[in-house]
């Protein structure tokens, strides 16, 4: 019973990310907001850790099946992808460099904090 509330509140608030990006008119996922409205909860303490915690564990065990729809997709249109190859192959790489140097650089920060706070 403890998974269904934790379950619940995650869609709950994943529908009120849906809703904001109907009402909204940005070019924003509605899983952005979700996410949004879960963090904000969270820090403010209106949702506590422990109702969404052993839920938000499972979900990210499992996150490498939830890929599986995705690559599927790609496989499928391959055909399409392959006179953007190149490009394709250069904007992923670096994306994937530039998402990988920024968040070095702020855990290289927070870290740095922490340990200045510290002494």
């Amino acid at each position: 019973m403890k998974y269904l509330s934790q379950i619940g509140i995650i869609l709950a608030i994943s529908f009120i990310g849906e809703v904001l990006n109907k009402f909204i008119p940005l070019p924003i996922p509605a899983s952005i907001y979700g996410m949004i409205l879960l963090f904000v909860a969270l820090v403010t303490g209106v949702i506590k850790l422990s109702a969404v915690k052993e839920t938000g564990k499972f979900l990210i065990d499992i996150m490498p099946l939830l890929f599986i729809p995705a690559t599927v997709g790609l496989i499928e249109s391959w055909t399409t992808m392959q006179e953007f190859l190149i490009a394709i192959i250069v904007i992923s790489l670096v994306s994937t460099v530039t998402v990988a140097a920024a968040s070095g650089r702020a855990t290289q920060y927070i870290i740095n904090r922490k340990t200045k706070n510290k002494k």
